[in-house]
C-alpha cells in the first residue's frame, strides 16, 4: 500500500529563496494552464497535458525564469492541473493565490532523490537543483520511495514522502461493529455510549487570533507589516490544525482497531458548509447564524476523520459503510417514531411516542449503526436498490 511520511525541512537562507521561486514558478504554471483551459471549453475546443507541456516547454525561451524550476515540478503540476480538471470539471478547479495558497511542488522521479540519514535525529535528501536539504528524522520511511512533495505550512517547510510500505490490507479483526455520529458541540459521538472530543483552541490563542485578525484588517495590502502580521496568523492556525489532525488520527485509529465495522453518514460537507448570503437581488436569511455553523463544522474537521478512517482501516482491518444521514437525529432508536419535536435540545432526544430518553448523539449514533447493518444485511451499499429486491428477469424460450 502507499503511505505518507512528512519531515520538517531545515532549509538554508538560499535553499529557501529558491523554494519560493519554484513555488512561484508552478503557482504562474497552474494558473496559465487553467485560463487557458477555460478559454479553450469555452470556444467549444479542448487543450489537454500533451500540448501544455509542448507550450510550456517553448515558453521557457520567451520566460528564462521558468528553466530555473526543475522542468520535472513544472511538469507534474500540469499533470496534476489535469487530474484535477478530470475529477471536478474545468470551471470549479480553483485558482492558486499568492497570498492564500502555500507553495508546494512535487519531484515526481524517485531516480532524482536520494534520502540517507545522518544521525540520530537528522536526516538528509538531495533533490534536483536544490542539492541536499536535512530534515528532522521522526521515523524511518518504511518502504520504497514513490514521490517527494516539498509544501509551506505555518511559515514552515515540510517534506511529504509518498512510500510503498510492501504491507497488504489487514484481514477482518471480527471486532463489533459502531455507528458515528459526527457533532457540533461533542466532535464524536458513537453507538456504544462513548463521546469523544477536544478543545484545538485555547482562550488564549482565540483572543490572539481575534486581535490579530482585527490587526490584519486595518493594515494595508501588499505592506511589510500586514505580511508579518499574516505569518503570525498562519502558524498560530498551523498549530491549531496539527491538534485537530493529532485527535482525528488517534480516534479513527481506536474505532477502526476496535471495531470491524464503522458506519458513518454519508454527508455533504461542501453542501453543508456553503455560504448563505445569497446575491444581491436574492440575500440570504440568518447569514450570521450559518456562518458560524458553517466555523463549527470546519472546525470540527467531519472530512478530516472520514479521510483518517478510511486510512486507518487499510491497517486495522476494518470496514467504512457510509449510510444516508436523512432523519437519524429525529428518529428513536428504541420505537422508530420520527418527528422534529423527538430532539429538544442539542444534547436531549426524548421520544414523543414511547417516552424514550437518550443522550441525542448517541441516539443518532445507533441509528446509523442500524442503517450500516441493514444495509450490509441486504448486500447493497445504500445506493440505489438492493439486489435481492431488484425485478426478477424473465428468459425467453
Amino acid at each position: 500500500m502507499l503511505t505518507g511520511r512528512r519531515y520538517l525541512l531545515a532549509l538554508t537562507a538560499e535553499q529557501e529563496e529558491f523554494a519560493e521561486k519554484i513555488g512561484d514558478a508552478c503557482r504562474t504554471v497552474w494558473n496559465t494552464a487553467l485560463e487557458q483551459r477555460r478559454e479553450y471549453r469555452r470556444r467549444g475546443g479542448f487543450i489537454g497535458y500533451v500540448e501544455q507541456a509542448r507550450q510550456m516547454a517553448e515558453a521557457k525561451k520567451d520566460f528564462p525564469w521558468l528553466s530555473e524550476a526543475p522542468s520535472h515540478t513544472l511538469q507534474q503540476t500540469l499533470r496534476d492541473l489535469e487530474k484535477a480538471c478530470k475529477t471536478h470539471g474545468t470551471f470549479k478547479v480553483r485558482w492558486r493565490s499568492k497570498h492564500k495558497s502555500a507553495p508546494t511542488f512535487r519531484f515526481p522521479d524517485p531516480k532524482h532523490i536520494a534520502v540517507e540519514r545522518i544521525s540520530r535525529r537528522w536526516g538528509r535528501v538531495k533533490l534536483p537543483k536544490l542539492g541536499w536539504v536535512r530534515f528532522r528524522w521522526t521515523r524511518p520511511l518504511g518502504g520504497n520511495l514513490r514521490n517527494a512533495t516539498v509544501l509551506k505550512d505555518g511559515g514552515r517547510w515540510y517534506i511529504s514522502f509518498c512510500v510503498e510500505d510492501g504491507l497488504v490490507a489487514s484481514v477482518p479483526n471480527g471486532g463489533p461493529p459502531v455507528g458515528v455520529d459526527r457533532g457540533v458541540a461533542i466532535a464524536v459521538a458513537t453507538s456504544d455510549g462513548q463521546m469523544r472530543d477536544r478543545k484545538f483552541v485555547t482562550p488564549g490563542e482565540a483572543a490572539r487570533l481575534r486581535r490579530l485578525q482585527q490587526r490584519l484588517d486595518r493594515q494595508k495590502k501588499g505592506s511589510n507589516r500586514r505580511a508579518a502580521t499574516r505569518a503570525k496568523f498562519a502558524r498560530l492556525n498551523a498549530r491549531v490544525r496539527n491538534r485537530r489532525t493529532d485527535f482525528l488520527a488517534w480516534t479513527a485509529n481506536q474505532l477502526t482497531r476496535d471495531h470491524g465495522m464503522v458506519v458513518v453518514e454519508d454527508l455533504k460537507i461542501r453542501n453543508m458548509t456553503a455560504s448563505a448570503k445569497g446575491s444581491p437581488a436574492e440575500p440570504g436569511t440568518h447569514v450570521r447564524a450559518k456562518g458560524g455553523l458553517n466555523r463549527a463544522i470546519l472546525a470540527k474537521g467531519w472530512g478530516g476523520l472520514l479521510f483518517s478512517l478510511e486510512h486507518k482501516a487499510r491497517y486495522n482491518g476494518s470496514r467504512i459503510v457510509r449510510v444516508p444521514p436523512a432523519y437519524t437525529s429525529q428518529t428513536c432508536n428504541s420505537c422508530g417514531h420520527c418527528a422534529p419535536e423527538n430532539r429538544e435540545s442539542q444534547a436531549v432526544f426524548r421520544c414523543r411516542a414511547c417516552g424514550h430518553q437518550a443522550n441525542a448523539d448517541i441516539n443518532a449514533a445507533c441509528n446509523i449503526l442500524a442503517a450500516g447493518l441493514a444495509v450490509t444485511g441486504r448486500g447493497d451499499l445504500a445506493v440505489g436498490r438492493s439486489a435481492k429486491r431488484q425485478p426478477p428477469v424473465t428468459v425467453a424460450a
